[in-house]
């Protein structure tokens, strides 16, 4: 039996990247200010007590590593995010949930902060990503745009 994945993360994609980051700080979490590499990218995320992970990112990363935000209309503004233990798992999970007719978002692919990842969409539309362990020597920057 294959191990469940984990819910550890959800990742907003934000129209105006401050405005978001200050709301989540009025609200009492320590959100720290931001990469922004290479230009006109940013990221930023917590970790919460209980160890779940939310992250936000602006329009243009959502489009490095989602091609769904690279065709009108784009993605969802949220993206909930399942760890899972291999590399192969994001691929076989993929295959199973596309091929139960869900919507393809992202194809599965290696991606620049080193782990394998893909995205589908649920019954509602809500983005579904699904992710490896990071492994180093996977990395590559600048980061290149995810496959279509």
């Amino acid at each position: 039996m294959q191990p469940r994945p984990v819910l550890n993360q959800l990742n907003l994609v934000a129209r105006d990247f401050e405005r978001s980051r200050a709301f989540y700080r009025k609200l009492g979490l320590d959100v720290p200010g931001g990469a922004s590499q290479p230009a006109g990218v940013r990221h930023t995320e917590v970790r919460l007590e209980n160890g779940f992970e939310l992250a936000i990112d602006n329009e243009q990363l959502a489009s490095l590593y989602n091609a769904a935000w690279r065709r009108p209309g784009g993605g969802s503004r949220a993206l909930i995010g399942f760890s899972v233990a291999t590399r192969d798992e994001v691929d076989r999970l993929y295959a199973e949930l596309t091929g139960a007719g869900h919507a393809a978002r992202q194809p599965p692919y290696d991606t620049f902060w080193g782990s394998r990842y893909a995205v589908v969409a649920d019954p509602d539309g809500n983005d579904v990503g699904i992710m490896s362990p990071a492994e180093e020597g996977r990395r590559s920057w600048p980061p290149v745009e995810s496959p279509e």
